[in-house]
Parts: structure tokens; C-alpha cells; sequence
């Protein structure tokens, strides 16, 4: 389902009778007489959730962003001194918060896809994946690398080569080519998609397999309560969403505009254009993203995405063909044998190493971190909706190992062809001269450089619009209580601020916008950090209650209660029945499963937050059609807590 699309109708399902909790079990304290180790899951769509504008959440956020915006016109200079002493002291004292939460995505991820909670679906038990892994993992790589593969892809190795990392290699040597890879590889790579499927796959269990909505602020709720997104905790949490996003998309924006008006140059002949035309080219793009959003043509913008992917890997299958292909044919294993020798090394760069080193960081690896910090609320709430149904094993390893394999094999293509035209004297890269031109001199060095100035800017537009886009709408989600279509005017509002603060960073930028851009997302992913760490306690207190993970501890106690009995009633000669156990010895007697903890979450409710009652008898609940308790057993078919979306009385969901 693509951003802005209403769910899609399905027809109901036959699903299984709800078992009973069972003899001897605590009947009549769970929800449904069902006990929590059985239950299938629950979706968001099972709940009558009433979708309305989150007034405390806009309001309060948009004053906030409008303010900066208006401050940031009214007096750039201002928003630049201010943002560089923040920056200053935040790269000195809070950088290490950075670095210690992009190791944190990795690290989780790969311990939950290979511990007892790997099998945890990311839906209900039933559900299959909506999509192929071809199409899911094309998906993912769209979502993550924004125009970024572009701006950098080119650039940035070939800026390591000419002045590597500090302490590491001499420049322009096959060790500088080979590190320059392996730091890029470093900011592209596996951190930021372990955290992505951090918080895709925390987004994910929260709204498909726990029935709430799909908010930043609905993981909390292990930590906050019931309905944290009600609460001010869960607001304010939601509320950093929004701004993260904002500058973090933002940024984006800011280098889209420069590139297309680096293009531009080229195209018209025309000197380098002030900051007032790349101001005018994202208003005019602007324009485009409003006509988008209000048209309602969601499919129309998920092709146009599809037809980006598929340009952006044609334009680097192009490189390869006609760039030094034996040469990157023999660069690209090299490159990834550097990159995984050098990544624990690269993982522990800090202030520990010196001011030349932090100064690197600061223009590099913490701009980054802090920018894939900034997209994790778009990406996840991207990745989450199209992951359902997969497994969290699954969800992890394709989450973080295809996408890194592609923008690994995009930027030793585009840097390794980079590098080798500079080595052979051609005009690259200067010191006057900046990252924007570097891609465009590279495809004026290979066939076809009449034309692909213009293919170039066209994928940049799609990026910038398709962007802006699906960030709106997600922005819109969040301060719309989870609304997966919101209000369109919401979703431009949203995108009128993106294209502001775009503006205003490339006003306090000056002539260097890239340093304003660096610095503001720098300093508003630091707080949201916080967030995201609290957020991975919050999604594994969840994963321990999980009905497969009960089911997994019933299990493992069972066997273990039942081998000790067999060996001291039966010696070698015993064999597993299921039976009541003696007081103290079942596989649940030290788990309080009629907790509300644990029992709550399954509780469907209706649009007053009222419980629904469930018939066993008839397997209806108390808000279908017909008389729940006098219903005939030709009802056994009607949807169940973990049948399939639709219902019989709502097939709009």
C-alpha cells in the first residue's frame, strides 16, 4: 500500500475457532476467555479506529516549525551563528550519542533475527507478504536513498581519495582508493538499515501484530500505558517525529534543489546561479509536489517511484559499461573486503582521536548519522507497511543485507569511475570546486553527455517530488492519530514546511548551503537519539510477551518440567503426555498470564474505546450484524482476531 492509498478492500476469511483457554486454565480473566499464548494477533485494521487531526500534535509542532521559518527569513544570519555554536558544542559533548545509537540498529536487529523472537511474525499468524523480495527489497532501497546515491555516490569516494580520513592512509594511493571505498561504504551502508529495521520492525509489530495505530508513539506503550499517543509523553514523542522529519527530508530537498541547479547551469550555459534561483527552482518544484498531493494520484506516484529505481540502476549499469568497467569489475570485491576489515575501526572514531578527527566526523559521519537519524520516522513507518507478514529473521537480514548490496555496488561504480578519471588528469574535482558538480562532470566524460544532463535532472525532480510526497503524508499520519490517508490540506501544509526550511537552510548557509544543511539536522537529531533509544527497550519488553514468544517459554519449561518427572517416576522408560500438572510444576505456574499487561493489548474496542464482547458460541463479536447470542451456526465463517482485513460490515478496510 503506497503513502496516501486507503487500505485495500479484501474479502473476509474463514478463520479458525478462537481456542478456549482450557481446563484448569484462569477462564473468565481473559479477554474472550483466550489465553494470551494463543492468540493470532491483531491488527489495526480489527480496531474501530475513528481517525481525526491530532490537535495538541499539529498545532503546538506547526507554531513551533512556522516560528523558525519566519525567524529563519526574517534573519538568516541569526539561524546561522546560532546553529553553528550549537553545533560546536553539541559535535564536542553529544557526538558519541550519534555514533552509540547508529551501532545500536545493528545490533539489535541481528540479535532478533537469530534469538527465540526471530520466528515473530510482523502481522498475525495467517498473514502472508503482500509483495515479492524482489519487489519489497526494490521498495526498501527507494525509500532509504532519497537523491543521496547522486549527490554522493560520485563525490564522496573521490573526496577521501584526494584527502583521506585522518589517521588513516596517504592520499591518492591504492590504500586511499581502497579506504575512500570503505568509508563510504560506512555511511551507505549496514548502520543506517539496521536502523531503519529498527524502527520499520518496531513500527511493524506495534500496528499489525498489536492492533494499534501506526504512531512513533504506539511502541511506547509497553512504558507509557494504554493509548500513549492520548498522554503528553506520547505526544511530545510524536511530535519529534514530525520535526525529525521535517529537517530531515528537508536536507534532502536543500541538496536536490542544488544539484538540479547545478544542472541547470550546465544545460543553459549560464553562470553559477545564486542562492535566490535555488530557492526559485524549489518553489517551482514546490508547485509540483502540492499538484501531486492534492490530485490523489498515489498509484501514479508509486510508478513514477518504480521508474526512478529502475533509472537510478540503469544510469549505473551505464557507468559501469562505458566507465573502466575491468577495473570496477576488480574494485567492487575489494572494496567490500576493505569495508568489513575497517568497519569496527571507523565504528569508534570519537573525540577520543584527536580535533582532526572530530573535525572530519563532524562534516562527514555525523552529518550522516544525524540524517539517517532524521529519516528513520519516514523510512520506518515505509518499510513497516509494505513488511507485514514477514517474519522479524527475515524483516532483519533483507532489511539490512540488500539495500547495503545495492548502494555498495552503486557507489564503488560511480566513486570508482570518479577516482579513475581524476587519476587520468580529467577535470573533476578541485578545491574551489563542490559536490554537485562532481556527478555531472562524470557523465560528461562518457558517452552520451548531450543527453544525460537532462535524464539526470528529470530523476533528481522524481526524487524531490515522490520525497516530498511521502514524507508529507507521513507527517500527516502522525498528527492524525495514525490516519493512513490523511487530510490532503494536512499533507500540503506539511510539505509547504519542508520546502521552508529547505529555504531557510540554504539561506543561513550562504555560500556555503551544505554547512547550514549539516548543522541543523546535526542538531535536531540529537534529542530525537533519546527518543529512539528508549523506543528499543519499549519494542523488546514488547517482543517478551509476544504470543509465539509465551508459547516458546510454555515450551521450553514443559520439557524441561516434564524430562525431570519422567526421570523420577519412570527412569529411562517415560514418553510426553499432555496433562495437568502438580501445583508448582506446569509450564506456566511462574508466569502471570491474566496480567493486563500482557492480557489488554487483545481487547478489541469500539470507536468510543468501549470493549467488544466475543461470542464463542456463534463466533461473532458484539458489533457484526445480527443477534450475537441467538446467531445460528451458519455464522462460523465471520472474521475473527487475526482473520484477514476486511469484515463483512466494513469492507472499506
Amino acid at each position: 500500500m503506497s503513502f496516501g492509498e486507503k487500505p485495500r478492500p479484501t474479502k473476509p476469511q474463514p478463520a479458525a475457532e478462537l481456542p478456549k483457554a482450557g481446563k484448569g486454565s484462569q477462564v473468565g480473566l481473559y479477554p474472550h476467555d483466550l489465553h494470551p499464548g494463543l492468540v493470532p494477533g491483531l491488527s489495526v485494521e480489527d480496531q474501530n479506529k475513528n481517525f481525526a487531526l491530532d490537535r495538541v500534535v499539529f498545532f503546538v509542532t506547526a507554531t513551533f516549525i512556522v516560528a523558525f521559518i519566519a525567524w529563519g527569513i526574517a534573519s538568516p544570519d541569526s539561524v546561522s551563528t546560532a546553529s553553528a555554536a550549537a553545533y560546536d558544542w553539541a559535535m564536542n559533548n553529544a557526538a558519541w550519542l550519534l555514533n552509540l545509537v547508529m551501532s545500536l540498529g545493528i545490533i539489535v536487529m541481528l540479535y532478533l533475527a537469530f534469538s527465540r523472537y526471530g520466528q515473530i511474525p510482523l502481522g498475525r499468524d495467517d498473514e502472508e507478504p503482500e509483495f515479492s523480495r524482489y519487489s519489497w527489497i526494490a521498495m526498501m532501497f527507494g525509500a532509504g536513498i532519497g537523491v543521496g546515491v547522486f549527490f554522493f555516490g560520485p563525490s564522496e569516494p573521490l573526496a577521501y581519495y584526494l584527502s583521506p580520513p585522518p589517521e588513516t592512509v596517504d592520499a591518492e594511493t591504492p590504500a586511499a582508493l581502497h579506504q575512500a571505498l570503505a568509508q563510504s561504504h560506512f555511511h551507505w551502508g549496514l548502520s543506517i538499515w539496521g536502523l531503519y529495521a529498527l524502527v520499520g520492525g518496531a513500527l511493524a509489530y506495534s500496528t499489525y501484530r498489536r492492533g494499534r495505530p501506526s504512531l512513533l508513539s504506539s511502541v511506547f506503550r509497553p512504558l507509557l500505558g494504554t493509548q500513549p499517543n492520548e498522554g503528553i509523553a506520547g505526544r511530545v514523542i510524536d511530535m519529534m517525529a514530525i520535526v525529525a522529519t521535517l529537517f530531515g527530508t528537508a536536507a534532502t530537498l536543500g541538496l536536490s534543489a542544488l544539484q538540479i541547479a547545478q544542472g541547470v547551469e550546465i544545460i543553459s550555459g549560464a553562470g553559477p546561479l545564486a542562492n535566490n534561483a535555488v530557492i526559485a527552482i524549489i518553489g517551482v518544484l514546490g508547485v509540483a509536489f502540492v499538484i501531486s498531493a492534492v490530485s490523489g494520484v498515489a498509484r501514479g506516484i508509486r510508478y513514477l517511484s518504480n521508474i526512478n529505481i529502475t533509472l537510478t540502476l540503469l544510469l549505473v549499469a551505464f557507468v559501469f559499461l562505458f566507465g573502466p568497467s575491468l577495473f570496477l569489475l576488480n574494485l567492487v570485491p575489494s572494496g567490500v573486503a576493505t569495508y568489513i576489515d575497517q568497519l569496527l575501526p571507523m565504528m569508534g572514531k570519537s573525540l577520543s582521536w584527536g580535533q582532526e578527527t572530530l573535525e572530519f566526523q563532524g562534516a562527514w559521519t555525523a552529518f550522516y548519522w544525524a540524517w539517517w537519524i532524521a529519516w528513520t520516522p519516514f523510512v520506518g513507518m515505509f518499510i513497516a507497511r509494505i513488511s507485514r507478514g514477514r517474519t522479524i529473521r527475515e524483516f532483519a537480514l533483507a532489511t539490512i543485507a540488500g539495500p547495503t548490496a545495492i548502494l555498495v555496488l552503486a557507489f564503488t561504480i560511480f566513486g570508482g569511475a570518479s577516482i579513475t578519471f581524476s587519476r587520468e588528469g580529467r577535470e573533476m574535482f578541485d578545491g574551489s570546486a563542490n559536490s554537485e558538480q562532481v556527478l555531472f562532470a562524470l557523465f560528461d566524460q562518457l558517452p552520451l553527455n548531450t543527453i544525460t544532463p537532462f535524464l539526470l535532472i528529470a530523476v533528481l525532480t522524481i526524487f524531490f517530488v515522490t520525497s516530498a510526497d511521502s514524507a508529507s503524508v507521513v507527517m500527516g499520519t502522525m498528527s492524525s492519530q495514525g490516519n493512513p490517508a490523511p487530510n490532503k490540506l494536512v499533507v500540503v501544509f506539511w510539505g509547504a514546511c519542508m520546502m521552508g526550511i529547505a529555504t531557510v537552510m540554504l539561506l543561513a548557509g550562504g555560500e556555503t548551503a551544505l554547512t547550514a544543511l549539516q548543522n541543523l539536522t546535526i542538531l535536531i537529531a540529537l534529542p530525537f537519539s533519546i527518543v529512539l533509544l528508549v523506543m528499543t527497550v519499549a519494542f523488546l519488553k514488547d517482543l517478551r510477551t509476544d504470543p509465539a514468544a509465551i508459547r516458546k517459554d510454555y515450551a521450553s519449561t514443559a520439557v524441561e518440567n516434564a524430562v525431570v518427572r519422567g526421570l523420577e517416576e519412570h527412569g529411562d522408560d517415560f514418553e510426553f503426555t499432555v496433562a495437568s500438572a502438580p501445583e508448582g510444576r506446569g509450564a506456566g505456574a511462574h508466569f502471570d498470564s491474566s496480567s493486563e499487561d500482557i492480557t489488554d493489548w487483545y481487547q478489541r474496542v469500539d470507536e468510543e474505546g468501549e470493549e467488544i464482547a466475543y461470542d464463542h458460541e456463534t463466533k461473532r463479536w458484539a458489533d457484526q450484524e445480527g443477534d450475537t447470542a441467538d446467531t445460528s451456526a451458519d455464522s462460523a465463517d465471520a472474521p475473527l482476531p487475526g482473520a484477514d482485513e476486511g469484515s463483512a460490515e466494513h469492507p472499506e478496510r
